[in-house]
């Protein structure tokens, strides 16, 4: 989701000192690394592995390991039938067109922040805003096919920037979504990889009450983090959540302004060249829908 667009300095998150994996990552994230780790030796594994820093200390919260398994339904089957999802893919290809629209800010209840950013980009050119369309459709396609109705908050065809970040929120709060999941891919430093999920901190202020959401967030996004995972063999952020793949923030309007469980999900990090590799690459963003789907299910199954 980096804030930071093509022609700007990505930000600079420190970076940590890397250990052997087995040993700097197996001590956080035991059970969801250590089956990883299976994974790959087994053969299972499909390779390659995944910003906007977080203002301030972040809290340290359950590990990846604490997603409760999830188990397929199989394709075609309805049991989705009556549940509302909202994906909200980030950013917008035109966005860059309409800088001015988009640099007007927005009360997001605790402070105003810009309507909406350019988002980033591989250092090829590959926009973030075509990255989250094109995971959204394939997204979508997988729960549609289980009984969900699916809802983006803007598509190709459609609006030509935006919508706005408070916007973006009102549009699963109308539709009284099940569960929201905004998509993006991060703009680090280089040598910065691997996936996080953003839920969101408890906010009460103006326009923003996120208490009543942030216990069923925090579900959705373990379980998303889980599955994400499994299928794509993306490991958790070697940069921000000290290793879980979960990082609290309080400073995202599509988070604070939201009244359902709702959840930002950074894929990888597209200015690192081993997971811009991933990004680009059809297969894997194939994998990434069939994760996300997969911890969308689980959540809306035992919600």
């Amino acid at each position: 989701m980096s804030y930071a667009g093509p022609d700007l300095d990505p930000p600079q998150s420190r970076r940590p000192r890397r250990g052997p994996l087995t040993v700097a990552l197996a001590a956080l994230v035991p059970g969801a690394l250590l089956g990883w780790l299976v994974y790959e030796a087994v053969g299972g594994g499909p390779g390659g592995h995944d910003g906007t820093a977080a203002p301030g200390p972040v809290p340290r919260r359950s590990a990846v390991s604490s997603s409760p398994p999830v188990t397929a339904a199989p394709s075609g089957t309805d049991s989705l039938r009556g549940k509302v999802v909202v994906i909200d893919p980030g950013h917008n290809p035109g966005n860059f067109r309409h800088t001015a629209e988009i640099g007007r800010t927005v009360d997001i209840g605790n402070h105003r922040k810009e309507c909406d950013t350019t988002g980033t980009s591989t250092n090829d050119g590959y926009a973030e805003a075509r990255f989250t369309l094109d995971l959204a459709h394939r997204l979508r396609a997988l729960l549609e096919r289980r009984g969900a109705t699916v809802k983006l908050t803007h598509d190709e065809g459609g609006r030509e920037w935006g919508p706005c970040v408070d916007e973006r929120a009102r549009i699963g709060n109308t539709a009284h979504a099940d569960a929201a999941v905004s998509l993006h891919a991060d703009g680090s430093a280089a040598g910065n990889r691997g996936f996080h999920v953003i839920l969101p901190g408890s906010v009460h202020a103006g326009a923003a009450d996120t208490r009543a959401i942030v216990g069923p967030s925090h579900d959705l996004g373990t379980r998303i983090a889980g599955a994400f995972l499994r299928s794509t063999g993306e490991p958790p952020s070697n940069y921000l959540g000290g290793g879980t793949g979960l990082v609290t923030r309080t400073d995202l309007g599509g988070l604070n302004l939201s009244t359902v469980p709702k959840v930002f999900l950074e894929c990888g990090n597209m200015r690192d060249s081993k997971d811009a590799a991933l990004l680009t690459s059809g297969a894997w963003r194939q994998k990434a829908a069939r994760g996300i789907s997969e911890g969308i299910v689980g959540f809306l199954r035992q919600s």
